[in-house]
């Protein structure tokens, strides 16, 4: 019989004897453990994510430091206010926004004059004819030239608010006119048919949902909308007959929405001459600097929104989650 056999027979005990309840205090000193690592997790993609927003927008803040125009705005210059893109309320190129950008230019001593640079393929009338009154008013309240200079294209609304400019410049293959109005949209109703598909629509008023496109339009709302679009259009053509005056020389096409090029423009009296805004500047404002008033969305601010809804979204959601120790 060996020494373990005598241990046993004796009745002696083969380790230690084990602290009542250390499994629980085990398992506890584990759980806080853990619950402490999520904590550091959680908090580290918290930092990570707001010390991204932080870069974008000292990013932004740097671009903007570097593209900002260094003229001195009381040493004589041209204006200039870009009317890019479709224009509509709220929008990039809304009323609003041409609008404080004119103010803007105008105001400062060392306008010489200023540019209207348009790319535009239209948009609102509503908007197009705020344009227009303004800067009628604004003509009238400065006393300084304000002039169109088209890029690309100035078609529609964009026509209908820059004609009232001074001079209308634009290249020989720009884009003028489209004198004219639309409403768009589509009709589902023989598919509707097709596909055995019945379109439940409640009105309150016979006429409520008359361009609704999945429902059919009568005769009667037909010659509605187009008394609607046929009054816009004189609206629309009111304004270009009074504004460009003696320089119109009008044909049966003019005002039939067709598009012309600048060199065709010019013929037509939509437009005066060639030129662009480099021409423009030296040769009729004659100054040697240019100052943009566009009035743009701050980048830092786009990025703040893009990024830190999201971003800050995520951590105020990680915030909640965290755990409350006393």
């Amino acid at each position: 019989m060996d020494q373990s056999d005598n241990a046993t027979e004796s009745g002696a005990k083969p380790g230690p004897t084990a602290t009542p309840g250390w499994e629980r205090a085990t398992l506890e000193r584990l759980a806080f453990s853990a619950l402490a690592e999520q904590r550091s997790a959680r908090r580290w993609r918290i930092f990570v994510r707001l010390a991204w927003l932080a870069f974008f927008i000292v990013l932004a803040w740097v671009l903007l430091q570097r593209t900002s125009v260094s003229t001195d705005k009381t040493t004589p210059h041209t204006g200039v206010v870009e009317i890019r893109g479709e224009i509509g309320a709220g929008g990039e190129t809304s009323a609003d926004g041409v609008i404080a950008g004119m103010r803007n230019a105008l105001e400062d001593s060392g306008t010489r004059a200023l540019v209207l640079l348009c790319n535009s393929p239209g948009g609102s009338p509503v908007q197009a004819g705020i344009i227009n009154d303004e800067i009628l008013r604004l003509k009238a309240k400065y006393k300084k030239p304000i002039y169109a200079v088209v890029e690309d294209t100035c078609a529609s609304a964009a026509y209908y608010a820059t004609v009232a400019a001074d001079r209308i410049f634009v290249d020989k293959a720009s884009l003028v006119g489209s004198i004219g109005v639309l409403i768009d949209g589509f009709g589902f109703t023989g598919l509707m048919d097709k596909l055995g598909v019945e379109r439940r629509l409640l009105t309150a008023g016979a006429n409520k949902g008359f361009l609704d496109p999945f429902s059919p339009q009568s005769d009667q709302q037909r010659a509605y909308a187009q008394v609607m679009l046929d009054q816009i259009h004189q609206q629309f053509i009111d304004v270009v007959k009074k504004e460009r005056g003696a320089r119109l020389k009008e044909s049966p096409d003019t005002f039939s929405g067709l598009v012309w090029t600048g060199q065709q423009a010019v013929q037509m009296g939509l437009a005066d001459q060639l030129g662009s805004l480099g021409s423009v500047t030296r040769d009729v404002v004659k100054t040697n600097e240019i100052v943009d008033y566009t009035q743009r969305e701050n980048m830092a601010e786009r990025l703040a929104r893009r990024f830190g809804a999201s971003i800050g979204a995520g951590a105020v959601h990680e915030l909640m989650k965290l755990p409350a120790l006393h």
